[in-house]
């Protein structure tokens, strides 16, 4: 059973965790490369590989401009932020076909913040964006071995297959077009 989909929360609104955690969650701009920067440098090396799918010690310049320019509209990168003491926590990156057909999504998350329900608010987060936007499906590309984020998203109500060309990765979706308003 898939969790209701929250309505999408206004830019710079607070989002509280599950946890009870407060962030302000708002689109990135190319002036947040460097708190983009500093919150990959806050994320640990296995969840860079599960990010970037490959071994990534540092998040080039280039791969945080590409990040950072999003369209709004088919592409966007979210930043979230602890609303306490400012510092970026988590982002999320949302990728859509022109057709909108599919989106797919990659999360990160500062390690000192892990297990405070951030991903759990961040993906939701992403749905309302997705649905918002009319995408009718939203996927993630996940290593088999990246099981708290499998988990995480099957618990909210993604399915799973295997991805067609790697048999050491899965393919998560959430279809929209049946998901409750």
């Amino acid at each position: 059973m898939s969790a209701p989909l929250p309505d999408p929360v206004p830019a710079g609104d607070p989002v509280t965790t599950r946890s009870g955690l407060r962030l302000r969650v708002r689109p990135a701009t190319p002036a947040d490369e460097p708190a983009l920067a500093a919150l990959f440098a806050h994320v640990a090396p296995e969840d860079l590989r599960f990010r970037f799918l490959s071994a990534v010690h540092q998040v080039a310049h280039e791969q945080l401009a590409a990040m950072l320019r999003g369209d709004h509209d088919l592409t966007e990168t979210f930043l979230a932020f602890d609303e306490e003491s400012g510092a970026p926590v988590a982002t999320a990156m949302v990728a859509a076909e022109e057709t909108r057909g599919t989106a797919e999504v990659a999360i990160s998350v500062h390690s000192g913040f892990k297990a405070r329900g951030i991903g759990w608010a961040l993906l939701a987060h992403v749905l309302a964006f997705a649905r918002a936007h009319g995408f009718a499906r939203l996927q993630s590309i996940e290593s088999r071995d990246n099981r708290a984020a499998i988990d995480l998203e099957c618990e909210m109500g993604f399915t799973m297959r295997p991805y067609p060309e790697d048999s050491t990765l899965t393919l998560i979706e959430f279809d929209l077009t049946g998901a409750a308003a």
